[in-house]
């Protein structure tokens, strides 16, 4: 368990490494067939392999990084419990998801939401939240452990956070991200979204790089 001075180091030191990380990609050779310019998406080139991990979907089925290949993917970190900005950035990504609902499904960008309050959020319940917002949300959750080697795979961080003096345990928080963190279809860490987040920016870019690696 993280106090919120060490969340707030951890989250420095992301912050220098992603800027470190996009400024190793500013000055890298180009790649030989470049992505589409983005507006919301922030793009990293070449794309990161993501170390081994597994995941428990809502359905009870292992999340493995061969089912994140095919598709486009934004993943988002939460909880369900979470009073705003998890159900603000469910709801926004709701709205993109409804503008590319026209591509095939086999090509379809994909919203993860992956709850990091294990203690609450059971498979069934996180499919049943993240479905509330939209049906083709994928869902998953895992022990600590493997929430906490996955969330830095993406340089992204979550803690928790004891309740209030006098409150009841069980009404602690979670810290955690709200970048977005975005997969190519190889289940590449490929880039980021970060807030404020636009729907419309965010299903026209997925759009555009669906598109552009379309086989």
């Amino acid at each position: 368990m993280f106090n919120r001075t060490t969340l707030l180091i951890i989250v420095v030191a992301l912050a220098a490494g992603l800027g470190l990380l996009a400024s190793r990609h500013a000055f890298s050779p180009a790649p030989s067939n470049p992505l589409p310019q983005t507006q919301a998406v922030r793009l990293f080139q070449p794309a990161r392999e993501l170390p081994p991990f597994s995941l428990r979907q809502s359905d009870g089925t292992p999340l493995v990084p061969g089912e994140l290949k095919g598709h486009w993917t934004l993943v988002f970190l939460g909880f369900t419990h979470c009073p705003d900005v998890c159900p603000t950035t469910l709801a926004t990504l709701a709205g993109a998801q409804k503008q590319w609902e026209s591509i095939p499904d086999t090509q379809r960008p994909r919203v993860l939401f992956v709850s990091v309050d294990p203690e609450r959020d059971t498979p069934d319940h996180i499919g049943e939240y993240a479905h509330a917002f939209h049906r083709d949300t994928l869902a998953a959750t895992a022990d600590i452990p493997a929430l906490e080697a996955f969330t830095r795979s993406l340089s992204l961080v979550f803690a928790k956070v004891p309740a209030a003096e006098g409150a009841p345990a069980d009404q602690y928080t979670m810290d955690h991200s709200a970048t977005l963190a975005v997969l190519d279809p190889q289940g590449r860490m490929s880039g980021v979204v970060q807030p404020p987040l636009d729907a419309k920016a965010i299903a026209s870019d997925l759009t555009l790089l669906t598109r552009a690696t379309a086989p």
